[in-house]
């Protein structure tokens, strides 16, 4: 059978929603974005726009919507941090994703020497000085060079795919 005897339809990136859609068939991991804005104001954000981009140096990146209400706190910010969702925190993940209202009641964290805040019971964490920010057509990429790190010993990450919260079966 010849490549062009079968084809594979396909739709247009025009309309955001199936672009989400498609998307939103990798799957990826849960993270809560933080830090402390000049002001010493907290700041966070569930992402899942997260990514590792080298080793040596040891960067990390996320990207933040151009309309999101923390977008001046991170860009006037020195640091940031990244905490990686364990699988029982899908109350911490939808808190965070809320865009009004104290996102931080009843979160408990430290601080690192950056002034992140580093989530209790996150799976891991980095945090990271910011090197670079790149727009990125709706979104702004932050570029962070990891500083410090932790990683629990077990434990299963919170996973989401196809919007749902999905976890990694036995």
């Amino acid at each position: 059978m010849s490549r062009n005897s079968h084809k594979v339809p396909y739709r247009e990136p025009d309309d955001p929603r199936n672009l989400r859609d498609v998307l939103g068939c990798f799957a990826t991991g849960v993270t809560i974005i933080t830090g402390r804005a000049p002001d010493r104001q907290l700041l966070g954000f569930t992402a899942n726009s997260f990514n590792s981009v080298s080793l040596d140096p040891p960067l990390v990146l996320f990207s933040l919507d151009r309309k999101a209400q923390s977008l001046r706190g991170f860009q006037s910010s020195s640091h940031f941090a990244v905490n990686i969702l364990a699988e029982d925190q899908h109350a911490l993940s939808t808190q965070f994703a809320r865009t009004s209202g104290d996102k931080w009641q009843g979160v408990e964290f430290v601080e690192w020497e950056g002034g992140c805040p580093i989530l209790l019971g996150a799976i891991a964490s980095f945090e990271c000085r910011i090197r670079d920010m790149h727009g990125g057509g709706d979104h702004v990429i932050f570029v962070g060079e990891v500083e410090r790190m932790t990683a629990e010993a077990g434990g299963k990450p919170l996973l989401y795919f196809r919007g749902k919260y999905a976890g990694i079966a036995d």
